[in-house]
Order: structure tokens, then sequence, then C-alpha cells
């Protein structure tokens, strides 16, 4: 078929309907995410192919297969979007406003540092919306390989996988956690196997911080035989406030405790684990404008995230953030700016 005729019967309908059912795998979810009803999405395939002439799908049994003509279709659709999007941008910059979507997903651990990223990006793109998915690492790693988001925030990120772009943001230091007065901090060199005599508590399965814990304990031959699995990184530091256990976490998570007096890090061997928090996202995905504003945004800022994370915990400064939202060509009441 020539090219002006494709052109002629091509639809951004038809192509933003493709690009949800090559995503999504399957037409029922493509048109839930659309808010169509599946025979539309079917329809708007079928004129699709129709204008290819060459079939993009095809059904076997439930399984919905994806054709070699899909593929290609899926690299030129995510580019012409791609370049809508530069030009969306483009006007919107000389308009003196940025708008558009920005979808996170972040590991759990790193809930104690991604939202000060945000805070200080919506300070200057206001009008960028933002969504943030706090889930743990198998999670991160299966909507990575979903495409369901435009960046994952995460702290080990697979070395074997070469189609997965990082860019290393801010170290995330694991230390021993113990309350206030335990034995073990009056010990004149303790161990991990003194640690592992004790009740640990971890996170579930797949998280990082177990991940990266339960390898350290095979390099040193230490067997974690006392384990106890709480659910958030917030019920395991009340456990060990209230002497259920002892604990490895992310120094950023429980530095406000650490402060406080109300929890205690121990000193140990091979300790702290230092792994860095990372931006992620597959490389055959290219970045929105909005996640390469975010993502240089980030880039550029390095220094003062790492120097703020550093520093002891104390109030934010005034980073210029409005918390409210102000009607087009309103201002904020007296007091509230």
């Amino acid at each position: 078929m020539t090219t002006p005729s494709l052109l002629n019967r091509l639809t951004f309908r038809q192509l933003q309907v493709f690009q949800a059912v090559h995503g999504q795998q399957s037409y029922s979810r493509a048109a839930e995410r659309l808010g169509l009803t599946q025979p539309a999405v079917s329809a708007q395939i079928r004129q699709l192919e129709q204008a290819l002439g060459q079939p993009l799908f095809k059904y076997t049994g439930k399984t919905l297969h994806v054709l070699p003509a899909a593929d290609a279709l899926a690299a030129s659709t995510q580019a012409i979007f791609g370049q809508v999007s530069r030009l969306q941008m483009a006007l919107s910059d000389m308009d003196g406003t940025i708008s558009g979507e920005l979808n996170l997903a972040a590991v759990s651990t790193a809930q104690y540092v991604v939202p000060h990223l945000i805070a200080r990006f919506r300070a200057h793109y206001p009008n960028v919306q933002v969504r943030l998915q706090v889930c743990n690492r198998s999670q991160a790693l299966e909507r990575l390989a979903a495409r369901r988001d435009d960046l994952v925030i995460m702290a080990m990120v697979p070395e074997d996988d070469d189609n997965l772009v990082f860019m290393p943001f801010l170290e995330n230091e694991l230390i021993p956690i113990v309350w206030p007065g335990h034995p073990l901090l009056e010990a004149p060199s303790p161990t991990l196997e003194d640690l592992a005599r004790h009740y640990l508590l971890m996170r579930e399965s797949g998280s990082g911080v177990r991940t990266a814990f339960e390898q350290l304990a095979a390099e040193q031959d230490v067997a974690l035989q006392h384990t106890m699995e709480l659910g958030t990184n917030e019920a395991i530091k009340q456990g060990v406030m209230a002497h259920l256990g002892v604990t490895v976490l992310p120094r950023l998570a429980v530095r406000l405790e650490l402060g406080a007096g109300l929890l205690a890090e121990l000193t140990l061997p091979g300790f702290p684990l230092r792994r860095s928090w990372c931006t992620v996202y597959p490389r055959d995905r290219f970045p929105t404008p909005v996640t390469e504003l975010f993502l240089r945004f980030v880039r550029e800022r390095l220094g003062e995230i790492e120097a703020h994370f550093k520093a002891s915990p104390q109030p934010m400064p005034d980073h210029g953030v409005v918390c409210l939202p102000i009607p087009p060509g309103g201002e904020l009441s007296q007091g509230l700016a």
C-alpha cells in the first residue's frame, strides 16, 4: 500500500487503541484502560489492520499473540506519540506552562526519598500531574517488564539485564537496627552471627532490603533461622521499638527515629550495605518529554539531593511549593503562600 493512501486511512485514535492493546497484551484490559467497550477496541484494531493490509494480533484460545507487524508498528507509534508530546511541551514552554503526566513506581524503601524529588520538581513545573505507585522490588520488576510506568525507582537494578537504562541518584545505606539498650550495643565485637541469634524482623520475599541482607548472610555463611515477616517498614520499626526483634533497614528509613533516640544503629562487620537508588526504564521505551524533563531535573540536582539527605533531619526549607490548587488567574489568600 502506498504511503499517501496509508496516511489518509490512519487515525490517531486507531494508533492510541493499538498502543493500549499492544502494551496490555489484551483487548479487554486495553478497553478498560481507555474507557471503551471491547467491541469498540476490536473495531478500531480491525480498521487499522485493513489500513495496513496486515494482521496485527491473533488469538489462540484465550491467549493474544502479537504478530511481527504489530511490533514494527509499536516502535513507529511510540515515536509518533513522542513527537506529538514534544510538540505539546514546546507549545507549553512558549506559553510559559509545561504540562503533562509523569507516572512513577518506587520500591517501598524509596518512599522516604521520592516525595522530596516530586516536591522540588513540581515547584518548577506545577502543571505536571505526578502519580506514584509504591511496591516491593519483585512488583517493581513486574511493572518494568509490563511497561506500566514512565520510570521505576529502585535500589537493586538487575545487573544482567541490558535492556534497562538506569541513573543512580542517591546512595542507599542498609544498617543493622536494634532498640536502645540492646545487649549487643555493649558487646565488644558483635558479628552478624550474633545478630542472627535474635528474631530478625524482615519484609516479605521479593523485598530489595531482604534480598541484600540474605545475600550478605549467605556470603558470611550465617543461617537466618529466627525470622519474623512483617508487611511494612513502619511495622518493622515499631516492632524493634517494642523489643519484638532486630532488623536491617535503610538509614533514611530510620533517621528520624535514630535522631530521636527511639532506635539505635549497631556496628557490624560488612555494614553498611551500600546500594544506590536509581531511576530505571526499558531501553526500548523512549522516555516521554515529561520523563526526560524529570530525569534532567534530578540529574542537575544530584549534589543538592545528596546534601539534603546526608544532613541531620530538619524541616524542609521553603522551595516554592504551593500545596493548594490555585484557580487560573487566582491568588492564594494571605498567609497561605
